[in-house]
């Protein structure tokens, strides 16, 4: 009986190193990540030159896909604000693809939709304007306020931040608390 534990315990071993070599085999032929290495072989220095020179052909691209997709143009609704008065942004802003409108794609079917090619791209995701760097962007009043406040500079020197401010709402966000509405306001 020891025998047999002894002959089924080496079988077991035997199968877990077979595996944890299979798999640190494939491990080696696997395919490109989009993650970052840690392992960085560049001089800081020399990645950010590379970046801030690739810096405005990545702003025209994202911006030109903005403009593609979108009405970006400052078009407020008269007398409609924000909780401390900035105007609001009136109207649909994505834009149809060429000889459609929204009556014509009302009428559609999804199959439809599909088979001309015509669903709004303003809809799909839109990507990180420099996607294997990725990381956060604020806009300008953000980085403004924080670094008055705190004297931290959030600027990015490989990126600006690609929303038009009067589509951005007020800063501070205000925030009302459910629970305390006579309150109003709790951020002043």
């Amino acid at each position: 009986m020891n025998r047999t534990r002894t002959e089924l315990g080496a079988v077991v071993v035997f199968c877990f190193f077979t595996t944890a070599a299979t798999l640190l085999a494939a491990d080696t032929n696997k395919q490109p990540s989009s993650y970052q290495p840690v392992a960085l072989h560049e001089e800081f220095h020399s990645v950010v030159a590379r970046m801030k020179a690739a810096k405005p052909e990545i702003m025209k691209r994202q911006l030109a896909l903005l403009a593609e997709r979108y009405d970006l143009s400052d078009r407020a609704d008269a007398g409609t604000t924000m909780s401390r008065g900035k105007a609001l942004q009136a109207g649909v802003r994505v834009k149809l693809p060429g000889g459609a409108n929204w009556d014509s794609l009302a009428q559609m079917t999804p199959d439809q939709i599909r088979e001309k090619n015509i669903f709004p791209a303003g809809f799909m995701p839109l990507p990180h304007a420099n996607h294997p760097e990725g990381g956060m962007l604020f806009p300008k009043f953000h980085i403004d306020a924080i670094k008055k406040e705190e004297d931290r500079d959030l600027a990015r020197f490989d990126l600006d931040f690609d929303i038009p401010e009067h589509f951005l709402p007020e800063f501070p966000a205000p925030i009302y608390l459910t629970t305390r509405p006579d309150l109003g306001d709790v951020t002043h």
